[in-house]
């Protein structure tokens, strides 16, 4: 008999496991420290059983399955272990992808992000992007930000999520969490109906097409405090994925719009520790008058280098980052060239 999934979920996260892999034809798979190993003393999954693991986490969702090929979710394990997944099929078969949370929301001080993070919970308008690849931490960095807010500030929060991952107690904040999917049809959607719903703060899981965009900088515009998550690497990669989306003629407009609601974008990777564990290596852009000329202009590859005159605000390059966890012997320095955006600067400083 296949290990329960409860028993798997807790076993993992004990291992510090972040990711669990089931699939037809290999033994559960554990993702820790970054690499996938297989799950002590589990003989390779059959079909059936890997339906049977799909069917126990999809519930009455299966047949979703069935008809679009995948479903998302996110449940709770043990009473405490949150996780999010990703059920879908390949090959005739079907496969699970289970992200394991933190069983609480982190504080913001111990996620070793740039000090100048600590003030973008404190802002009253704008927009804040997260931005990295998937398995980069975003999501636990926005909780945190959020959480801060929720303690220190009274305030509306309304989080648009696909799925629901970090579930947040309520203090000083009033705090609604949307699904899409369940609570709503679309991010876009979900937007529309939030500017009347007397939001503070809006967290959009992901900037995922025009409408969604073009909502979240009409929200940041009427006074809202809107934090947003995309699949980029750095700062002038996102404002331009954010530009590109919208057709040439109004790509001008999209622009002025940005340069004067952007308040800050960081842009992480999780790393592995010298020792062991990850480590967050981040770049953030604070958003000064220079680097709002530049956004409106049009000049965005100039950013970068913008950024180490602006240092003062508290911004920093990735490549400066990784050279700093280096001189912390956070990283080794074959961690920190291979992680690096330009890896002939980062191989000259980080001895």
């Amino acid at each position: 008999m296949p290990v329960s999934l409860t028993d798997l979920i807790v076993r993992s996260r004990d291992m510090r496991g972040s990711d669990i892999h089931l699939v037809r034809g290999l033994p559960p798979k554990v993702r820790i420290d970054g690499a996938l190993t297989d799950f002590p003393g589990e003989a390779p999954l059959t079909d059936a059983q890997c339906e049977s693991y799909a069917r126990e986490l999809a519930g009455e969702e299966y047949e979703t399955i069935r008809d679009i090929g995948e479903l998302d979710l996110a449940l709770t394990f043990a009473g405490e272990i949150r996780c999010r997944i990703n059920i879908f099929r390949q090959q005739k078969s079907v496969s699970c992808a289970i992200r394991i949370l933190a069983d609480k929301i982190p504080n913001l001080d111990d996620l070793g992000l740039p000090p100048a993070v600590q003030t973008l919970p404190g802002l009253n308008r704008g927009i804040v992007l997260v931005t990295g690849e998937t398995g980069s931490g975003k999501s636990t960095t926005l909780a945190a930000m959020l959480d801060r807010i929720n303690h220190t500030s009274d305030q509306h929060i309304i989080t648009l999520e696909d799925p629901i991952e970090y579930i947040y107690t309520p203090d000083r904040c009033v705090i609604n969490q949307r699904e899409i999917g369940t609570d709503t049809a679309s991010y876009a959607d979900g937007l529309r109906a939030i500017l009347r719903e007397d939001p503070d703060v809006i967290l959009v899981g992901e900037m995922r097409d025009l409408n969604t965009i073009e909502t979240a900088l009409t929200a940041a515009e009427t006074g809202h405090l809107v934090f947003a998550t995309l699949h980029t690497n750095s700062a002038p990669e996102s404002i331009d994925r954010m530009v590109d989306v919208f057709p040439a003629e109004r790509q001008r407009q999209i622009r002025l719009q940005l340069s004067t609601t952007l308040m800050a974008v960081l842009s992480q990777q999780l790393l592995p520790r010298r020792e062991r564990g990850r480590v967050a290596a981040c770049e953030l852009m604070m958003v000064t008058p220079a680097i709002r000329n530049l956004i409106r202009e049009g000049k965005t590859p100039q950013i970068i280098s913008a950024l180490g005159t602006s240092a003062q605000e508290g911004s920093i390059t990735m490549d400066n980052c990784l050279i700093k966890l280096c001189k912390e012997r956070a990283i080794t320095p074959e961690t920190a060239r291979r992680a690096a955006r330009d890896e002939a600067y980062v191989r000259k400083n980080s001895f």
